[in-house]
């Protein structure tokens, strides 16, 4: 063999050992989260239950219900819209593996678009798994990307039109957020609204929660955003949490932004909806290094620069906006939320207990509150 050759040979084992490695990492972030169920889970559906068409697609998440044996209001709360915005996974597992419900109903789902768990956005350096210890070892959650992962769904048109004939940038086709009240015969993205949709709809949820995050320069943050029917509910809420020292932006939902769960839900059901944003250096443009720990502490020094000139539109420190205290937030007011529905409806109640309050998972960390690993691993959609 020419000296060429044995190059040529050597540069294509070498190509192909870089392709098996990272495929071998690709192919390893579709693998399923464990999520434990706790004392009040009574029983767990499947997407598919709502709408046939989801049966045997990746995106066919699992749905959670923690019921009492008294009549009550129901309340469903939505995880994992945007998988790069991991409080709001994080804080459903935490009620899903604590909660117990002792009247009325929660229906949780903690990763609405799991097909953006199995994979991460291109060029972002972004971490591939969050890790957390807890009394029993170390638990792992995937850190995803905002949208639907182009192998279930693709191409991207160059623009997409919403179901409401507005003009989106292309790459909002795979975001679900932008997809609602879906379409059972349109784009797997639409399909996926369409099934959470049936949900709300089916289980006649009085109270619908979708968890968020943004990125410190983005004007929407530490915010509730309610549909124009849930404006009492959230102003109600907004001054109990300021009695609690926690303070929120309350946004009304503006009727002519289509295809957000905050209208959607509100228009196409008879819930009252709400969505929630909380504080994520990770998902900013301003961030420094991207890597687990920016996503669990949120200390970053070029955001701590930029709240020094007064480009930010919440206050940022040394400190950071750890997860313990994202989590918290959404969990609070939760918390809140339920309080005051039932003031206004008390026909509707709905009572529950096992979480921790804001200070504690500040003190004891958010791994203190994780359930241990069963063996064997169940797979997805077992309890």
């Amino acid at each position: 063999m020419e000296k060429q050759q044995k190059i040529a040979l050597s540069l294509l084992i070498l190509v192909v050992l870089i392709v098996v490695v990272a495929a071998l990492e690709f192919m390893d972030q579709w693998k399923y989260d464990v999520i434990i169920p706790g004392p009040g889970v009574t029983k767990t559906a499947t997407l598919s239950d709502y709408f046939p068409e989801l049966k045997g697609e990746y995106c066919d998440t699992t749905i959670y219900f923690l019921e009492s044996d008294q009549p009550g209001g129901t309340v469903f709360i939505l995880g994992g819209t945007h998988p790069n915005e991991p409080a709001s996974m994080l804080s459903a597992v935490l009620l899903i593996e604590n909660l117990v419900v002792t009247q009325g109903r929660i229906i949780i789902i903690p990763q609405a678009n799991l097909s953006g768990f199995s994979h991460n956005d291109p060029q972002e350096a972004s971490p591939r798994k969050l890790h957390f210890e807890t009394p029993y070892g170390v638990r792992e959650f995937r850190y995803g990307s905002r949208a639907t992962n182009p192998i279930h769904q693709w191409p991207d048109p160059d623009i997409y039109i919403n179901q409401f004939g507005q003009s989106l940038s292309g790459s909002e086709t795979r975001n679900l957020n932008r997809g609602y009240p879906g379409d059972p015969a349109g784009n797997y993205t639409e399909k996926v609204c369409y099934g959470i949709m049936e949900v709300i709809r089916q289980e006649e949820c009085d109270l619908s929660i979708d968890l968020h995050e943004a990125s410190p320069e983005y004007p929407v943050i530490n915010a509730i955003v309610a549909h124009d029917r849930a404006i009492d509910l959230a102003s109600m809420a907004v001054l109990d949490l300021q009695l609690e020292n926690l303070n929120y932006n309350l946004e009304i939902s503006p009727p002519s932004f289509r295809g957000l769960t905050h209208r959607e839900w509100g228009d196409y059901s008879d819930t009252l909806a709400i969505l929630m944003e909380t504080t994520n250096a990770s998902q900013g443009r301003i961030r420094g290094r991207t890597d687990e720990a920016l996503v669990l502490t949120g200390k970053d020094k070029m955001y701590v620069k930029a709240a020094e000139l007064g480009k930010l539109y919440v206050p940022y420190d040394e400190n950071g906006h750890p997860i313990e205290e994202r989590v918290g937030r959404h969990l609070t007011a939760i918390r809140v939320l339920i309080n005051n529905l039932n003031l206004l409806f008390p026909d509707r109640v709905v009572e529950y207990h096992g979480i921790p309050d804001y200070q504690e998972l500040l003190a004891n960390g958010y791994g203190s509150y994780l359930s241990p690993l069963p063996s064997p691993l169940p797979s997805q959609g077992e309890d």
